[in-house]
């Protein structure tokens, strides 16, 4: 299956855009409207919602592409175009009614973590909810967040407006900076009934990178991310090394035999990476089949340990160099190692896929 060319041409445009504001981006620990605004008219947030409520409905593949294509211009900017897109699978778990009233507005941004660290009590009207949630990655610009709550000993998300939930500024990290992943919390806001779905329940059929189950799009989704860090990172390598010349040489340290070596390891690990995470998610958009889920989750665990690799590769190649604010190779590095502690791409992710493949009993709910 080809991708979609038009989309990745306007995925590209507003990576140019995005490009040139990294300092910006780690500096405000958010994504600048010009940013967003940007990433909405490519239609990123969209590309994960059916064609039926105002969306995209892309292929797994053109998704993957077009969040990595974002990373690669910036890490921050690339980890909420993620947030975004696969939070547009909500549309296909909650009422039709409640789906068109979110999703059909042009301007939709979708937030949210699935937890379920918030407490819900039925009412006639819906659920009251209480709770807060840590991670809430691109909650500063977001016009709706999802949050997970218990309803007794079941888990269920429940969608709040942003004017129903408070934001705690906890975010002060390493790495991934610009993503503004504050804490939000909610008091006793009203959830209609139409506006929660159970977690796991399963959803309405629709094509492309919604018939893929949800975790498995967030970790493939994730290690797209990571895979366009890695992108960038060899991209800003590839510029340190046409213009460096070590202390006593005469030539740029392009022509030194080991960085010759590091670029060819680096981008051919690269490329291995990104084909093995295409195919995978492919296969389980055919079917998602258990076994189908289990290889997609070993890959994207894997294509996400392999692009921190390459990063460290750039990283280490460049020098001294590197270690300067003004390179983005020091962001990089700092950024891909905040996106492999993600859960969805731990280690622990792939002992439950490696569990699967060997047919020992085990909960898939997360799969």
């Amino acid at each position: 299956m080809k991708l979609d060319e038009e989309r990745l041409a306007r995925a590209r445009a507003a990576a140019e855009v995005i490009a040139p504001l990294g300092s910006e981006i780690e500096r405000a620990r958010r994504i600048p409207e010009a940013a967003v605004v940007a990433m909405r008219d490519a239609g990123v947030f969209k590309l994960a919602v059916p064609r039926d409520y105002g969306g995209v409905e892309a292929d797994v593949a053109t998704m993957l592409s077009v969040i990595e294509t974002i990373a690669r211009a910036d890490g921050s900017a690339g980890w909420c175009a993620m947030v975004g897109a696969t939070s547009g699978l909500v549309a296909i778990h909650i009422a039709d009614d409640a789906a068109r009233e979110i999703f059909e507005p042009s301007d939709v941004i979708v937030c949210g973590v699935t937890a379920p660290l918030g407490r819900a009590t039925k009412t006639p009207d819906g659920y009251r909810v209480t709770g807060r949630w840590a991670f809430g990655s691109g909650c500063e610009h977001s016009g709706w967040r999802l949050g997970g709550a218990m309803v007794g000993s079941e888990a269920h998300c429940m969608l709040f407006r942003a004017d129903q939930t408070r934001v705690i500024d906890t975010w002060d990290t390493s790495g991934l900076r610009g993503t503004g992943s504050h804490d939000f919390d909610a008091t006793e806001a009203l959830v209609p009934f139409a506006r929660s779905f159970v977690l796991g329940a399963p959803p309405r059929p629709y094509s492309g990178a919604c018939a893929v189950p949800f975790f498995g799009l967030l970790a493939s989704s994730v290690a797209a991310v990571a895979v366009g860090i890695a992108r960038g990172a060899l991209d800003a390598l590839l510029a340190v090394a046409a213009a460096k010349t070590a202390m006593g040489a005469k030539r740029t340290i392009a022509h030194r035999e080991i960085v010759q070596l590091d670029v060819a390891r680096a981008e051919a690990r690269l490329r291995g990476a990104r084909t093995m995470l295409l195919d995978a998610a492919r296969e389980a958009e055919r079917e998602a089949s258990l076994s189908n889920r289990a290889h997609l989750r070993a890959c994207a665990v894997e294509a996400t340990s392999i692009a921190a690799g390459v990063v460290d590769i750039a990283y280490n190649t460049a020098g001294s160099t590197s270690i300067y604010t003004k390179s983005p190779l020091q962001r990089h590095f700092r950024d891909v190692h905040v996106a492999t502690q993600h859960v969805m791409v731990a280690p622990s992710a792939a002992v439950l896929a490696g569990r699967v493949l060997l047919g020992i009993e085990t909960d898939t709910s997360l799969l």
